[in-house]
């Protein structure tokens, strides 16, 4: 849960749309939009839990998730860019509930978005590695439980952010529309200096103890009282 909510903090794609939907269309619009996000991000850990090594093999699969990640977060630029240049048009196009359910919409954008994979994957073999995550169904029960908690308080961080500056603008709602199509765009060209510095997913996935750097002590050293008291 701690990694989870930590993760979840630096700016990015999902939580950047999160905030968004909820100055556009509420709050509950954006828990479901989080929720959706949440449960790819679960089934994928899951699924790296059982299958490292098959995951490996698939680089061509992140490389092709990785061009349609950087699609969708131009597009989301292009579509802020557009209600800041329009103020009667008050909603993102993309992450209007027209496209798609909020739920399904977060599940979508979250599924192709490849790098939870390598940042788990990482966290998965520390933990596999110190002995406080155990092959075993109540451990990967409750650590996939923690995981989706924290991104779901981390998203609410950006949720109720969103409307507490939105509040505080109140008529000049296109200026917020302008930063976060900004904070868009600065997303996809960090994804286009990764791609073309080979700093992306597949390389992760080779070097997953790179995706852990500067907080696995601090988590082991939390983990270890649990440890002790259930072994």
């Amino acid at each position: 849960m701690l990694v989870s909510f930590l993760g979840s903090l630096p700016l990015g794609t999902l939580n950047i749309a999160a905030m968004q939907i909820s100055i556009s269309d509420g709050v509950t619009s954006a828990a479901l939009f989080s929720v959706g996000s949440l449960l790819a991000e679960i089934i994928y850990v899951r699924l790296s839990l059982v299958a490292m090594d098959w995951i490996r093999k698939k680089e061509k699969i992140f490389k092709v998730l990785e061009w349609v990640t950087l699609a969708i977060v131009l597009a989301l630029a292009a579509s802020s860019f557009y209600s800041a240049l329009h103020p009667s048009q008050t909603k993102n196009v993309i992450l209007s509930s027209t496209t798609l359910p909020h739920i399904v919409l977060g599940f979508v954008m979250s599924a192709v978005n490849p790098v939870q994979i390598p940042f788990w994957f990482g966290w998965s073999t520390v933990l596999f590695t110190k002995k406080i995550l155990l092959p075993r169904s109540d451990h990967y029960n409750a650590y996939i439980v923690g995981i989706g908690i924290g991104t779901f308080v981390g998203n609410c961080v950006f949720i109720f952010g969103g409307l507490l500056i939105a509040s505080k603008i109140n008529k000049n709602q296109h200026i917020l529309n302008w930063v976060i199509g900004g904070i868009f765009t600065i997303t996809a060209l960090i994804q286009i200096w990764k791609m073309s510095k080979k700093k992306s997913a597949v390389h992760h996935l080779e070097h997953p103890e790179e995706m852990t750097h500067g907080l696995e002590d601090k988590v082991i050293e939390m983990a270890e009282p649990a440890k002790h008291k259930n072994p």
